[in-house]
């Protein structure tokens, strides 16, 4: 391998070279920052209250050394030749590794996870929509078509093209972005001090359980590296976008949620649809509040537009390596989108949404992701040794020493956050037997990675064979 810039990666084919490269450096933030600010901390911040009190403010303040660890494994690899491409996590570990299984059934489980999270997506936006309609709008009514119609709606729009994907993205991001200032900037004047006691409300233990869960705010930050084949001079840009968009994100993070849980207790937050929404009543005036309102579907919407994308991305470069049809990677010339990929998409995240298994799908799509960034940083750690080729391409101005230092923190980070959650699942497999989680909808994150895992290594097997002259 040559760190020639005009030479293609190895997994790069007709398929992924019919990708449209519209996107630059402002949709590239947007789609970062969008992804991340969206479900965590308008959603997930109040559940993770139950389980650790007011110190979920610290939560995101522990995990964010380790997010930003996690990042360094994406701008080595994307500043090299694979950065060309929309492979992410999937080329970086075969290339690494010299052998696609083990990568497979990584990325296999991304899109499982990403699939789950468009559905959940879907029902938060839903949510945060009912209220806006003064009544007119009923939850049990309402709820599922508007969903669904989220879904429908960010489909077209990738069907339209990558460029309105941008566009799209940057508008709804700048919505969120003012929408940000107006509930934080007045929000830190009327904070009272006494919703913060106790801070750890349930003990170390609860601050240790709420982690996975508070995680998923900022799971999701990898989905840039899909956009590869499309963002302009991308070896360039997206490793810049991916270490400065994850401070910036971290810092709105503790801002919202100092302002969040300084203004209301956390027992009204954790019943709430639509958190947000009620801190923006207490002190802001009804404009300014439904803003706030506007802010959080923004939240959402932009979140819902960045999932959209990867898992068709992904079927481009797993066809494009013969691991599928190639005709479910395949990509309209007109448009430069992979329509029957997206197609897929939207009708898997519809099928799990009509399902009612959207609280399953949080729980796989945070631990799904944990493992991946695990071997991914395993990846950067070994790359020096497994591929030297490769390692000779890097660009990005970071010390090989701390490249290695950030791979066995997010190493380090990750395989906690996987031990935190199999203890938690081997508690509820103690107290409940299969049948009784199977029937009540709450089979857990291990077993779910274990059946889909073992379902990705059947495809791969049969892809191998396919393949096979």
């Amino acid at each position: 391998m040559t760190g020639r810039e005009s030479n293609p990666p190895a997994g790069t084919g007709r398929l992924a070279s019919r990708l449209r490269r519209d996107l630059g450096t402002v949709q590239s933030y947007a789609a970062l920052i969008g992804v991340l600010i969206g479900a965590g901390i308008f959603r997930i911040t109040s559940e993770a209250w139950v389980l650790s009190g007011p110190s979920v403010i610290l939560g995101y303040l522990v995990l964010a050394p380790a997010v930003l660890a996690t990042s360094v494994a994406y701008a080595v690899f994307l500043s090299t030749s694979l950065g060309r491409e929309p492979g992410g996590e999937y080329t970086h570990i075969s290339r690494t590794f010299g052998g696609k299984g083990l990568a497979f059934v990584c990325v296999w489980l991304k899109i499982i996870s990403y699939v789950g999270a468009l559905a959940f997506l879907s029902r938060a936006f839903a949510d945060y929509v009912i209220p806006l309609g003064n009544g007119a709008l009923r939850a049990d009514a309402h709820r599922m078509p508007l969903a669904l119609g989220s879904i429908f709606f960010f489909y077209l729009v990738h069907v339209f093209g990558i460029r309105w994907f941008g566009r799209i993205q940057v508008a709804m991001f700048a919505i969120l972005s003012l929408s940000i200032l107006v509930l934080v900037v007045p929000g830190l004047f009327a904070i009272r001090i006494e919703n913060y006691q106790p801070l750890f409300t349930h003990g170390a233990g609860g601050f240790a359980a709420c982690l996975p869960a508070l995680f998923f705010a900022y799971a999701g930050f990898e989905s840039l590296a899909q956009t590869a084949g499309e963002v302009k001079d991308s070896r360039r840009r997206l490793p810049r976008v991916f270490l400065f968009g994850i401070l910036a994100t971290t810092v709105i993070f503790l801002l919202m949620s100092v302002v969040t849980f300084g203004v209301l207790p956390g027992e009204q937050l954790s019943r709430s649809t639509a958190p947000m929404s009620e801190v923006a009543a207490v002190y802001l005036p009804w404009g300014a509040a439904f803003l706030v309102s506007i802010g959080a579907l923004m939240a959402l919407a932009t979140s819902l537009n960045a999932t959209m994308l990867v898992p068709s991305r992904l079927g481009i470069v797993l066809a494009d390596d013969g691991l599928t049809p190639r005709w479910l990677g395949a990509v309209v010339r007109r448009t430069g989108t992979p329509v029957l990929g997206l197609s897929l998409t939207m009708a898997a995240g519809a099928l799990l949404l009509l399902s009612g298994q959207t609280s399953m799908a949080l729980n796989i799509a945070v631990f799904a992701l944990e493992i991946l960034y695990f071997f991914h940083s395993l990846a950067l750690f070994l790359l020096p040794v497994r591929n030297p080729d490769l390692f000779r391409e890097v660009r990005v101005r970071i010390p090989a020493v701390w490249q290695k230092i950030a791979a066995v923190v997010s190493m380090a980070a990750m395989g906690g956050l996987i031990l935190v959650q199999v203890i938690q699942d081997g508690k509820m497999m103690l107290r409940r037997d299969f049948t009784e989680r199977l029937a009540t909808q709450s089979l857990t994150s291990l077993e779910l990675a274990l059946f889909w895992g073992a379902l990705g290594l059947g495809i791969y097997a049969l892809g191998r064979k396919r393949s096979r002259p």
